[in-house]
């Protein structure tokens, strides 16, 4: 079956047509392949774009010149082609190749330069195998790839158990592509998953941690959800959250609307650590344990812990002192901390009170005043004579607070309550 795509006019494009056209105008074979194939038939501009060729990676370095490549995967036939300028991208350019064994679960121990036929057949589902020509406008289609598209299916190459043997990550990939493209997993594939779940422990953490940064970033973050949990892949990934916290999950889920993951997290912990949490010294550092164990990196970890921590204060936000009122909504993060609150108060059907205070709150209110500079610093309190000491920062906080809660407003108050303290 052959097909044209309609593609962007974009530097990107024309890059990745260019590659392809040199290559063919040194006598080798040259296609684009995977994902910006599968997009374009989508109708989705593709992000990058991957090219497929006959070259072997020594001669696409020589094409194209030891300054212009990046040999990132040289003994895997994956050489990376620059633009002349970050707009102009960078195309990855593979040789045709077939998988030895893979003994780690994740890289083949040797690979085979082979035809594009055997490199499709090595790819993981049939969506990611088709081929694309940029010369003919043609689509070289060896996995029944578009079949596949049409019928909103994501559906192993071959044996499914044998790709999951290969890279298990291809587990949490095939419900990350079901659910952004709203399909359906092919009977088959499904089983293959819920056969090998248990095999996901072999891959590393940061890889899983990736993946579900990919799956709870978007929209269809319900969806993954879901597949994750008919799968049995939830479980591997979160074996300490309870039923109920699932649950908790799946209601919310539909609800986040910003494109971060950091609070989808922050809901499944919500709820999962209503049952857990004992077992550390605070509620935070059980939160916190259990991003770690997933490698995330200390900013998230933070954002995670922050939201979690603020979306319970907000329970009953027009009661809250405004100097812990305004940090939160002063804070970069307060959208998505906003985003969380309205999915709890949607996913527990409670009352919209609390959402709709903060948000007319944060409108009738200028950033000036959510967090406007200190009235006095350390130095300031030098001048009049304190000593540093634990009791210092104390009383620089408590200033503050009273600045937030709008008891002093200005320095010269706010020198006259240092003087009263001290």
């Amino acid at each position: 079956m052959t097909n044209s795509l309609q593609l962007p006019d974009s530097a990107p494009y024309s890059f990745a047509v260019n590659v392809v056209r040199k290559l063919r105008s040194a006598g080798f074979e040259a296609v684009w392949a995977g994902g910006c194939v599968r997009d374009a038939l989508l109708g989705i501009a593709p992000k990058d774009y991957d090219v497929a060729t006959s070259a072997r990676p020594e001669e696409v370095i020589q094409l194209f010149g030891t300054r212009k490549t990046v040999a990132v995967g040289a003994s895997f036939g994956v050489i990376v082609v620059l633009g002349k300028n970050k707009t102009g991208g960078t195309v990855e350019v593979a040789t045709f190749r077939s998988d030895g064994t893979y003994s780690d679960g994740r890289r083949p121990d040797s690979v085979n330069f082979c035809s594009a036929e055997e490199d499709a057949m090595r790819r993981d589902f049939t969506i990611n195998g088709m081929f694309y020509d940029p010369m003919s406008g043609k689509i070289i289609d060896y996995v029944d790839g578009q079949q596949d598209l049409e019928r909103g299916i994501i559906r192993a190459i071959g044996n499914a158990e044998e790709r999951f043997e290969e890279d298990k990550l291809r587990m949490l990939r095939a419900a990350r592509f079901a659910a952004r493209f709203e399909f359906t997993l092919d009977e088959h594939t499904a089983w293959a998953i819920r056969r090998q779940v248990g095999e996901l422990k072999q891959i590393s953490v940061e890889r899983i941690a990736q993946e579900l940064r990919l799956m709870f970033s978007h929209n269809s973050r319900h969806l993954a959800l879901e597949l994750l949990g008919e799968t049995n892949l939830f479980a591997v990934i979160f074996p300490a959250t309870s039923d109920q916290g699932l649950d908790f999950a799946y209601r919310i889920m539909p609800f986040l609307s910003q494109p971060c993951f950091e609070p989808a997290l922050a809901a499944m912990l919500l709820e999962r650590l209503d049952n857990t949490a004992e077992r550390h010294k605070t509620r935070t550092a059980a939160i916190a344990t259990a991003c770690r164990e997933l490698r995330f990196s200390n900013d998230e970890i933070f954002t995670i812990c922050w939201l979690c921590d603020a979306c319970d204060r907000c329970r009953n936000p027009a009661q809250l002192p405004l100097h812990e009122l305004k940090p939160m909504l002063a804070d970069f993060r307060h959208l998505l901390l906003l985003d969380l609150i309205e999915a709890c108060v949607h996913a527990k059907q409670r009352p919209r009170h609390e959402i709709e205070f903060l948000r007319t709150y944060l409108s009738t209110t200028t950033q000036e005043v959510l967090n406007p500079p200190p009235l006095i610093t350390g130095t300031d309190l030098k001048t009049l004579g304190m000593q540093e000491s634990p009791r210092f920062s104390s009383i620089l906080r408590l200033i503050r607070e009273e600045q937030l809660d709008e008891v002093i407003r200005t320095r010269a108050e706010a020198i006259a309550r240092v003087q009263q303290l001290s």
